[in-house]
């Protein structure tokens, strides 16, 4: 009895944290969907779903059209350069491993918006990118790459690629090398090794760097306001614009509600990939 007491105090805060301040909000955020606004300012009791039915206008359809296209951009590009830097830095030396995780994440100490604002001088038109693009005679004129497409998938990019890393790294580093070694002996040429062994063993590590980047990628929208220019819409400055702007806090909390359920989705996918994998394991 007293073990399951002193077991039942220690969960006991994590209870607590989950009811009040994931619970609670979920289900705030819910009822508050379901709701109308009011004419002036906040909201009314009476029930619709006509926050839903709007989101299916094409307006808004083509902003959340948009934000998977930038999300499954970025992490593309975060995969192929974050999934060969996670690999090989888990094959470096113990020492000179320490070296390159401390250059991936140091960067990270300083405030994300001070790091965007860099990359804001270095895309101008008079910037750095350009100047030194004009002086070694690749372009005549100033590339205009700030407040474009490009450059917010830039900033994502750059936001998000150590989350890819490290999860690819965490694959890696507990893999047992020798299979691959076993592999070459009995034949297996370099491509096909690296398929049947280590692309197998490293999954994980990808499918958890998809999720990481994949899903924060939809609602970062102090990049898109910054890099974009206002000119890139995703569904998280649509959020942003109704809850701060507009005062639709029905609408803003429908389109919530609607970026959980996507959010959920690839978890599940995830769960679903990663779970056969385990099967196809045992089996």
């Amino acid at each position: 009895m007293k073990k399951r007491s002193r077991a039942w105090i220690c969960v006991l805060p994590l209870y607590i944290f989950t009811i009040f301040f994931v619970a609670v909000p979920l289900v705030y955020v819910i009822v508050l969907s379901l709701l109308s606004r009011d004419v002036t300012w906040g909201v009314t009791g009476k029930f619709t779903l006509s926050n839903y039915a709007r989101i299916f206008e094409s307006s808004y359809l083509n902003v959340f059209k948009q934000s998977l296209t930038v999300a499954f951009l970025t992490t593309l590009i975060t995969s192929l350069i974050g999934y060969p830097f996670g690999y090989f830095m888990a094959r470096l030396p113990k020492k000179r491993r320490s070296i390159v995780m401390t250059f991936v994440i140091v960067p990270f100490w300083t405030n994300a918006l001070v790091r965007i604002y860099g990359w804001i001088i270095l895309l101008r038109s008079q910037g750095l990118l350009n100047s030194v693009l004009q002086i070694i005679g690749i372009v005549s004129e100033p590339l205009k790459i700030l407040y474009t497409l490009p450059a917010v998938i830039i900033g994502m990019v750059y936001s998000l690629l150590p989350f890819m890393i490290f999860a690819v790294y965490s694959s890696a580093e507990k893999m047992d090398f020798s299979l691959v070694d076993a592999a070459r002996d009995l034949g297996a040429g370099r491509i096909k090794a690296f398929w049947t062994i280590t692309f197998r063993c490293t999954l994980p590590g990808l499918l958890s760097g998809f999720v990481l980047v994949f899903v924060p990628s939809i609602g970062l929208f102090f990049i898109s306001d910054l890099l974009g220019g206002g000119k890139i819409m995703l569904v998280g400055n649509l959020i942003q614009n109704q809850l701060l702007t507009s005062r639709d806090w029905p609408f803003g909390a429908a389109l919530s509600v609607v970026m959980m359920i996507m959010t959920l989705f690839v978890i599940w996918i995830y769960r679903r990939i990663t779970r056969v994998k385990d099967l196809e394991g045992l089996l």
